[in-house]
């Protein structure tokens, strides 16, 4: 996934399912200029990590 396509998702009123590694997340913050967004696994709000947008997949 892009960047602009992980700020549309994050910035959507609806639930989009995301994917990173083959567990849903839920993206938290994107930084478009360093490529990168902070998720946290859907069963786990606790658990943020950041990750390369490239690196999610929308479901």
């Amino acid at each position: 996934m892009d960047a602009k396509r992980t700020q549309e998702i994050a910035s959507s009123p609806e639930m989009i399912n995301v994917t990173y590694n083959g567990e849903k997340v839920y993206i938290e913050h994107v930084d478009q200029d360093q490529g990168k967004a902070t998720v946290h696994p859907l069963n786990n709000p606790d658990k943020k990590i950041s990750v390369s947008v490239t690196s999610l997949e929308e479901n």
